[in-house]
């Protein structure tokens, strides 16, 4: 039986560059550095983030980008120093889709290794009833 989700494990090219995105924009708490041992595949850094392990390892970036993303919830109140926050590390702002009003709002951004990452700030709950009430809404 799944339990939960037990972590998410993301490649870097930069592992320095990645953590500045983890703590500095996420918000994460590194737990686990391995310097230069590797008990995995490569060097590698844990992070909690929003209650969740995050592993970040170094190897290749992915070749290309699309909408695959990992989205954390952030309060509405803070979205606009979220978005300072990705601005102050430089990282490229993919524009939201388009949205009926109930299901929340969204920052995108790309990290270097073209992973899509999402703040969004709404719920399951509130887009399923906003779905519920219709294109009319």
């Amino acid at each position: 039986m799944i339990e939960g989700l037990s972590h998410v494990t993301l490649i870097t090219s930069d592992l320095e560059r990645m953590s500045a995105i983890m703590s500095q924009v996420l918000d994460g708490r590194e737990v686990y550095s391995s310097g230069e041992n590797t008990f995995s595949l490569s060097r590698e850094k844990f992070f909690i983030v929003g209650g969740q392990w995050i592993a970040v390892m170094e190897g290749e970036s992915l070749p290309s980008r699309s909408y695959n993303h990992i989205a954390f919830k952030i309060p509405a109140s803070a979205i606009d120093a979220y978005r300072a926050r990705i601005e102050r590390l430089g990282l490229e702002m993919r524009e939201s889709r388009p949205r009926v009003e109930g299901e929340g709002q969204s920052l995108y951004f790309y990290d270097h290794d073209n992973h899509l990452f999402e703040l969004h700030t709404g719920t399951l709950d509130e887009r399923l009833e906003r779905y519920r009430r219709g294109a009319a809404g």
